[in-house]
């Protein structure tokens, strides 16, 4: 057990850079809008960027996986990782910018689908739902340490230490944001050669001898056996068809576990968190304080991410999938009419605004953030795990790229009031939906979901 959770914590640091990588340019838009002389939507570009390659990515991550191995691509996405936040560190101007940030969506995407269809993997099924929440959990913390070392950078860029004036950190802020993740880049590559192959993985392709050993050390001799024999059994059956066939996902059989899916990717990024994520300087500055102090709330945010979080982790096998998501979009409507009703207020109360922000953010950690990526780690059959994360995964990062890109122009032609008021009005919409649609799937294994939700 303790390997398995060495393993799955070490693979899950692939989330952390995810994290990290897409929030850092939160507190680098400030600086780089005035100095490229940026339009609303080139700003907005900036954002996205990253996620449009990231979207790319999910749409062959999957299948490569599936080809080459879990442990390879992660280690690719490492090294993409690595290069994109030199790259961006020293561009020049602002079409090198989106280019570097854009060769950092793929690694992105990558980790952000196959970190947690490994943890599914090897994880035993009364730990995997808190297991599988690694990966969200590190997220979170790269998202924390984004908005802590913006801040720690800005501040020491107006310190009068003789080291940070000869680090020009105070002219160079924003790329020294953007350049510090180049550090966890490597640090990652060389910890995933420590990491096995995937024990599904190599069954699937016939070494069913390293699988056995693999899972020997997360479990006991009979349960790897009863596994290998579960994986077995479930190949078996697919031999007879083109098990890995786009039309696979497609058939009548996989509606239901398809429609769930594809609801939950377009629902958690069309509540907004995104858009709080990558803004939350520019959000909390157009509630009226300046620009350290919204720095210092976008710390807040990160924090209150990392705490409920790990809150959801705790109780995401005790509790179940359905309750935790019922209970946190309810919490999301809630903040984000509160946030629409402050914004359009006469007499707006900055300390309002923060509440509802953070009010915000926790019920999405304790829901849809970490739940998502657990549902999409069960939902699917093993013959077609790979191809359907990614393409539920792809759902998720478009509507991710569309909420980041408009999300400036939103507020600059309709006002944060009615733009808040939308992601509220669908956080209602979707927890209808769930409450009506989505089974709960908490301690069963893989392939007793695959026979209950998916049949033949």
């Amino acid at each position: 057990m303790h390997y398995a959770i060495r393993v799955a914590l070490t693979v899950a640091l692939g989330g952390f850079l995810m994290g990290f990588d897409a929030s850092v340019i939160s507190g680098v838009v400030t600086f780089i809008e005035p100095e490229f002389n940026l339009t609303k939507m080139e700003l907005g570009w900036s954002v996205a960027s990253l996620t449009l390659t990231a979207t790319l990515a999910m749409m062959v991550s999957g299948p490569l996986s599936d080809r080459l191995g879990r442990r390879p691509v992660l280690k690719i996405a490492a090294v993409l990782f690595a290069i994109s936040a030199v790259a961006s560190a020293v561009a020049p101007n602002f079409m090198t910018l989106v280019a570097a940030r854009m060769l950092g969506g793929f690694g992105v995407g990558a980790a952000l689908i196959i970190a947690p269809m490994y943890i599914a993997e090897i994880a035993p099924a009364t730990m995997r739902g808190r297991m599988v929440s690694f990966n969200q959990l590190n997220i979170v913390i790269g998202i924390s340490a984004a908005f802590f070392t913006n801040y720690l950078i800005l501040r020491l860029g107006q310190s009068d230490f003789a080291w940070a004036e000869a680090l020009r950190l105070g002219e160079w802020n924003w790329r020294w944001m953007l350049g510090v993740e180049s550090l966890p880049a490597i640090f990652y590559f060389g910890a995933l050669f420590a990491v096995p192959e995937s024990p599904r993985w190599l069954v699937m392709n016939g070494k069913e001898d390293d699988a056995r050993r693999v899972l020997e050390k997360v479990t006991d001799s009979v349960q790897a056996e009863a596994d290998i024999r579960a994986v077995k059994a479930s190949l078996h059956a697919e031999r007879s068809t083109e098990s890995t066939a786009f039309r696979e996902l497609f058939r009548p059989a996989m509606r239901p576990v398809l429609v769930i899916g594809v609801l939950v990717a377009i629902l958690q990024q069309i509540t907004g968190i995104n858009a709080v994520f990558f803004y939350a300087p520019m959000i909390f500055e157009q509630s009226g304080i300046g620009t350290d102090a919204s720095f210092m709330q976008a710390v807040l945010v990160g924090l209150v991410n990392l705490v409920f979080t790990v809150l959801a982790i705790l109780f995401v096998d005790r509790l179940g999938r359905r309750p935790l998501l019922g209970a946190g979009l309810t919490g999301i409507a809630v903040c984000m009419l509160l946030l629409s009703w402050e914004f359009g207020s006469a007499e707006m109360n900055p300390k309002i605004i923060l509440v509802g922000i953070l009010g915000f953010v926790a019920s999405f950690a304790i829901s849809l953030g970490p739940v998502m990526w657990v549902l999409f780690s069960e939902l699917f059959p093993n013959r077609v795990r790979g191809l359907a994360i990614s393409f539920v995964g792809l759902i998720n990062s478009a509507f991710s790229f569309s909420v980041q890109l408009i999300f400036p122009w939103e507020l600059e032609n309709f006002g944060n009031s009615v733009t808040f008021l939308i992601y509220g009005l669908f956080s209602i919409i979707g927890l209808i939906l769930v409450m009506r649609l989505l089974p709960e799937t908490k301690g069963k294994s893989l392939e007793e979901l695959e026979a209950e939700l998916v049949g033949d």
